[in-house]
């Protein structure tokens, strides 16, 4: 037989947490049809002696419902071994829209993902107005891997509700029917699911709440029944993180999904200190599961935060009015500006306006910042902080972190630590990622673009987690099963995921030894010219999708095989 591609002599693991074997994986017509001894030859082989072969990761969590539009390559998720990303998360996106309310959308994905409005402007042609319209325009771009999309709850609600639905007044019982009806359109048209949120700083550009924000149950039934008609799918929920008020709210979902048969998977945040909340989300989480219900919480394996520079949308001095004042300069200019010693001290003696993103607020976290050097660290000592810097300077924290926002000609970063690193460690992150009720997630690839660059987090999975921490290790299989057929099971892709016979073709050649992150880099290649935060990995040495490779050793290709992802896939018979 001869096949596409055959990858020799590989350390395979397979996705299933089983030990790791050495073996060939063979390739035909975008599926894998041999494994562990492949005899016959190939159109071309690849030799991956010393190598692990993975399955392609998958994230659950994603934005790039207009990157997707506006490009081919959904980096940086595809530079980190990913090979499909779910969007629509949040509740928020593009589609279903009408004309006349294009530019609430936007002011939506503005406030709520940070993704400038002029970048929407210029990359989105609105082709559609429904939401299996908004599905074909993804169908026809080709892309470097594969997307899937759940159906956002904010977009439904004004599209069905108008203003009332930005508004957030209660909607009637004839809103609540065509919400049913339009989600079971979406799901026959290829959604995995519903999103939605109920969290306080998702917020639109102009500071109103998001449409879904305080939604009531009955809106939440009317829609998941809808789901259930049209043959299921996911319902994908951030709670209101901020307040940690996790029990009134989950518990609504929760019963809703559990009454009409769904299942469901929620954002779980780990508070820094003070009362462990998160333990008592996760008791709900049990309960509901006890009780018939298919409920995951989603965690991101590093701190939840923010990274802060020059270049980016925040830093601690981003709201001074004497900051502001050249905040538009080119970085050069506003360098040597900030370097003048009177320019200095007029900054650092005034004071913030309280007008900014709510995520601001944690521009000034000084005793959970950190620089973030090359290759980063993110889980950093707490002595090395910007506040316990200043402290050994004998300097106030905001004097240090002016000071490094100047290293590399201003293009310095620095990394908050706003939640997942409690008492300073990510050893609560280990305790939880184990759980069976728990998935990896949160990447956000797509959105805040000058705020953080999480869609890197497999790799700091298979670097961090397996190889350098000293202690609460996990292991290779164990890993790349948390990276591969748990989120695949969770949102309901049971074709992907694995290395097995029958499966989809989604792969990773991966030099373990020379896994490592990159520090971020700002780039402007969105368009209009809008900058955003990318960042690489060294190790990576062949990414195939569908039985194409799409980049080797961190170069991409020319092969574009991402196609759109209608509907969940039953595992190969």
């Amino acid at each position: 037989m001869l096949c596409d591609l055959i990858i020799r002599n590989g350390t395979i693991v397979d996705g299933s947490g089983g030990e790791p074997f050495v073996g060939d994986v063979a390739i035909s017509g975008g599926t894998i049809v041999g494994v562990e001894q492949v005899d016959g030859d190939a159109l071309r082989e690849i030799d991956a002696t010393g190598l692990l072969v993975t399955p392609g990761f998958i994230d659950l969590h994603t934005h790039y419902d207009g990157q997707a539009i506006w490009s081919d390559r959904l980096t940086p998720s595809s530079a980190h071994g990913v090979t499909t990303v779910v969007m629509g998360n949040c509740g928020v996106g593009f589609a279903p829209c009408r004309a006349q309310d294009h530019e609430t959308l936007v002011d939506l994905m503005a406030g709520v993902e940070d993704v400038p409005g002029a970048v929407m402007a210029d990359g989105l042609p609105w082709t559609w107005e429904t939401f299996p319209e908004f599905l074909d325009a993804l169908e026809g771009r080709a892309r470097d891997i594969d997307v899937a999309a759940l159906l956002p709850h904010s977009p439904l609600r004004v599209y069905v509700m108008g203003q009332r639905g930005v508004d957030r007044e209660p909607a009637t019982l004839e809103d609540l029917q065509l919400m049913g009806k339009l989600a079971a359109e979406a799901v026959h048209a290829g959604a995995l699911g519903f999103a939605s949120s109920q969290m306080m700083v998702h917020r639109s550009e102009s500071g109103f709440p998001i449409p879904s924000y305080g939604a009531a149950s009955a809106e939440y039934e009317a829609i998941a029944r809808g789901i259930k008609a049209a043959g299921g799918g996911l319902l994908q929920f951030v709670p209101d993180l901020v307040a940690g008020a996790y029990e009134p709210v989950l518990k609504t979902v929760f019963d809703v999904a559990t009454d009409v048969g769904l299942p469901v998977t929620f954002s779980l945040v780990i508070a820094n200190g003070g009362d462990p909340q998160f333990i008592d989300a996760l008791e709900i989480v049990q309960k509901a599961n006890a009780a018939g219900g298919q409920v995951s919480a989603q965690i991101f394996p590093r701190p939840i935060g923010l990274v802060l520079g020059l270049e980016l949308s925040g830093n601690p001095f981003i709201l001074y009015p004497s900051y502001q004042a050249i905040a538009a300069l080119p970085l050069a200019e506003r360098v040597a500006e900030m370097r003048k010693p009177e320019v200095r001290e007029h900054i650092l003696h005034d004071a913030p306006t309280c007008e900014g993103h709510p995520l601001m607020m944690a521009a000034q976290a000084f005793d959970w910042m950190f620089p973030m050097g090359d290759p980063p660290i993110y889980e950093p000592e707490p002595g090395d902080s910007i506040a316990e810097r200043a402290r050994a300077r004998g300097v106030s924290p905001l004097h240090e972190a002016y000071d490094r926002l100047l290293d590399d000609d201003g293009r310095a970063m620095l990394l908050v630590t706003m939640a997942n690193f409690r008492d300073g460690s990510l050893d609560t992150v280990a305790e939880l990622i184990r759980r069976p009720d728990v998935v990896l997630g949160l990447g956000d690839g797509g959105a805040h673009y000058g705020m953080i660059c999480d869609a890197s987090f497999p790799t700091y999975v298979m670097t961090h987690w397996v190889r350098d921490r000293p202690a609460g290790r996990l292991t290779v299989a164990e890993a790349v099963r948390e990276l591969t057929s748990v989120p695949a099971g969770v949102v309901g892709l049971a074709d992907r995921g694995r290395i097995a016979v029958g499966f989809k073709a989604d792969l990773n050649v991966i030099d373990q030894d020379a896994l490592q992150l990159r520090r971020p880099v700002v780039v402007k290649d969105l368009p209009s010219g809008g900058r955003r935060l990318d960042q690489a990995a060294n190790g990576y040495v062949v990414t195939v999708v569908s039985g194409e490779v799409i980049a080797e050793l961190g170069v991409p290709t020319a092969a574009r095989p991402g196609k759109l992802v209608r509907g969940r896939r039953p595992a190969p018979g």
